[in-house]
């Protein structure tokens, strides 16, 4: 089969490699569709945790597809089924887990691999993190399934409720499903911030309230005047590097959250106002990948169309093609999400 190996920075090839052999409780399935990410991206320029990527290794991991073969004896699913997989699936018996922190499990199994024509799912990942797409949903939609499970995790962390007004840095893919979902949730304002007009005007299609760009307006005066001069009261931070973390800290009102949720390369190290974070009250938080549950939140959001994930799939490319669309998405203003069909 075809399949896109990433064996380090920017080394990605189109090779012919055998199709994976399955073992008990486990599925391969046909890929039909893989939208690129974000993550994706960050990878392939700059490489990530050795402990959730290890290479080489076939790549990319927002995957839906058909059922091929089923391991004898497993009664779930059932061959020609319509899947999609979470990349990633929880222990359920560490430390963690039993404090319900599944997406911090100690012995967590992830999965890449979806950039080919056949894609394996372990027997833990068929039981926890697997389920059946409804037939009108398209492959594409359906493998947006994992960011925006990553997004819900996120913003219920953050704690988003009726009224708030929300500030979200970054018009990429991951602030602007920030986007769609904080506007599901009843809030007064939400305001993106970037550099790039035309990621801003597309934000506005999508429902941002107030646009800023950050390389022709001052974004904390900015901020100030649309808040009644208090600040936002959560910042979702989608990007993912040092400034833009920083530069969230500087948004929030009193007694505001912070969401930190790019995830910025490893050992990095931020400066934060201490008179700020105690005298404001300011709540900071982290948030990383996302659970089996939030999984399954997602793909009925999707199907629903409560949150219609259609308009951020911009283009559609052949697997032979997935270096260029990476390359594509690092220097374009107006791709979001391509869609990789091998």
């Amino acid at each position: 089969m075809k399949a896109a190996m990433l064996y380090g920075v920017k080394d990605l090839r189109i090779e012919d490699v055998e199709v994976p052999q399955i073992g008990a409780g486990e599925v391969l399935v046909r890929v039909k569709a893989a939208t690129t990410c974000g993550t994706d991206l960050k990878i392939f320029q700059r490489g990530y945790v050795e402990k959730v990527i290890k290479l080489p290794t076939i790549f990319g991991h927002e995957w839906a597809g058909e059922v091929a073969e089923v391991s004898e004896g497993l009664e779930w699913p059932e061959k020609g089924m319509r899947v999609r997989a979470g990349n990633s699936a929880p222990c359920l018996h560490c430390a963690m887990c039993q404090r319900g922190r599944y997406n911090l499990c100690e012995n967590m199994i992830w999965l890449w691999g979806a950039y080919a024509e056949y894609i394996k799912v372990p027997a833990r990942m068929v039981l926890v993190n697997m389920q059946e797409i409804p037939k009108h949903v398209s492959y594409e939609e359906a493998s947006v399934t994992e960011p925006l499970a990553c997004v819900l995790h996120g913003v219920e962390e953050a704690r988003v409720k009726l009224g708030d007004t929300v500030a979200i840095i970054g018009a990429g893919p991951i602030g602007l499903l920030h986007l769609l979902t904080v506007k599901k949730m009843g809030i007064e304002k939400a305001i993106m911030i970037d550099l790039v007009g035309e990621r801003l005007s597309y934000a506005q299609k999508l429902g941002a309230d107030e646009t800023i760009n950050g390389g022709k307006e001052k974004v904390i005066e900015r901020i100030l005047q649309l808040t009644g001069g208090y600040g936002a009261d959560v910042v979702i931070e989608a990007i993912g590097l040092p400034a833009t973390w920083e530069q969230a800290l500087k948004l929030a009102r009193k007694g505001g959250t912070v969401l930190e949720f790019g995830g910025c390369p490893p050992g990095t190290e931020i400066k934060l106002n201490a008179e700020q974070l105690h005298y404001g009250e300011l709540t900071v938080l982290g948030t990383f990948h996302t659970t089996p549950l939030h999984f399954r939140k997602a793909l009925n959001l999707v199907a629903s169309r409560t949150i219609d994930v259609r308009p951020l799939i911009t283009r559609k490319m052949r697997l032979e093609e997935v270096k260029q669309a990476l390359e594509i998405l690092s220097t374009s203003k107006n791709e979001i999400k391509i869609g990789i069909v091998p």
